[in-house]
């Protein structure tokens, strides 16, 4: 069997160095926003090339707490892609706002900037982007519009660890670049993390206060916050991955030429264009027919996952608040599959897929 994705294969490599760090940690004794958390936030800003990081206890955390940062006017209307993870939504609901849905383009999975035009309202006052699947949203089109009509920008990158539009990473283009390291990540912890970088120094410090309280210092609470602080563990054990970062992604991106190569030309495959750097957290492929394509490789030993079987409007959370049609998302929804393509797979595992797909007949 071919599995999706093992994680304790995934890790096996850097085991030595992880079992080091967690030793290093508990001998230390100090446990929440240490010398860890610092010394990750240090290292990640630098590698994204960002003034600031601040650690926070998971992805959604990082943008509930970047979007209330920002101080828009309460119920404000932030542009967000219809075919999201359901996590950006939540965050712009939990942080009183409103999320008002922009179609994704069929051959990138992100945001149409074509499209943030006809979303504008009277309220709109900030766009939240989100990179899925490892590939850059085209943030030089989205900052541009941003800009033109003087609206924040928010980027969610759950997913992009690493990806880069032309020489920008994903995180630095925005007034905040939202990160989780959940431990399916392309850099993911043993447990839930996350992050947010910035450029803005009265963002970070804001921040700064509301993951821990509302305060900076002890006893004395500036704003209304919340306990939403990176382990210390946890900020130990990405530094430990986040040194190997780079050759991680190097092998995710061999992997997908495997697969570029390999794959039958009736699946539709992840567009490559020269100024986009790719990570391929997931590998997306369409097909009309997904689901019996999905059943039929795992008879066949071939363990595959969807991104995401619900569109965010036909949540029943998201009942009287999302309203409209969407086609873009729902055959997005309809027709995504994703193939295997992690650190804990070979090449060989990969061309073996491709073998079984040549021979699934359409």
């Amino acid at each position: 069997m071919i599995e999706y994705e093992s994680l304790a294969k995934s890790n096996a490599a850097y085991l030595d160095e992880l079992e080091a760090a967690a030793g290093r940690v508990i001998r230390g004794g100090w446990y929440v926003l240490g010398e860890e958390v610092k010394s990750f936030e240090d290292e990640f800003a630098a590698y994204v090339g960002a003034r600031h990081c601040v650690g926070v206890a998971n992805g959604l955390d990082a943008l509930i707490l970047s979007i209330e940062a920002l101080a828009l006017p309460p119920g404000s209307d932030i542009l967000v892609a219809s075919n999201t993870y359901i996590a950006t939504i939540l965050a712009i609901l939990r942080a009183g706002h409103r999320p008002v849905l922009v179609e994704p383009a069929l051959e990138t999975f992100n945001m149409d900037p074509r499209r943030l035009a006809a979303a504008l309202t009277g309220r709109t006052r900030a766009i939240c982007v989100t990179h899925l699947f490892g590939k850059c949203c085209r943030m030089d089109e989205i900052g541009a519009f941003a800009e033109a009509h003087g609206l924040r920008l928010i980027e969610d990158c759950a997913q992009a660890h690493g990806a880069r539009l032309g020489e920008r990473m994903a995180g630095t283009f925005g007034d905040a670049g939202c990160f989780s390291f959940y431990p399916t990540k392309n850099l993911g912890a043993i447990g839930d993390a996350g992050a947010v970088v910035t450029d803005d120094d009265t963002l970070a410090d804001h921040l700064r206060h509301l993951r821990n309280y509302g305060s900076k210092q002890k006893y004395v609470n500036r704003y209304v916050g919340v306990n939403s602080r990176l382990d210390e563990i946890q900020a130990a054990m990405l530094r430990v991955k986040l040194r190997h970062l780079t050759e991680m992604t190097a092998h995710k991106r061999r992997l997908a030429e495997v697969y570029f190569a390999g794959l039958p030309d009736w699946l539709s495959l992840p567009r490559r264009r020269d100024d986009e750097f790719d990570v391929f957290h997931i590998f997306a492929v369409r097909y009309p027919d997904r689901d019996a394509l999905r059943a039929w490789l795992l008879e066949q030993g071939v363990r595959t996952e969807i991104h995401y079987p619900i569109p965010p409007h036909r949540q029943a959370a998201m009942v009287g608040i999302l309203g409209g049609d969407w086609p873009v998302a729902d055959e997005l929804h309809a027709t995504e599959l994703s193939l295997p393509i992690s650190c804990g797979h070979r090449a060989e595992d990969l061309g073996r897929v491709c073998e079984i797909l040549q021979k699934y007949v359409v």
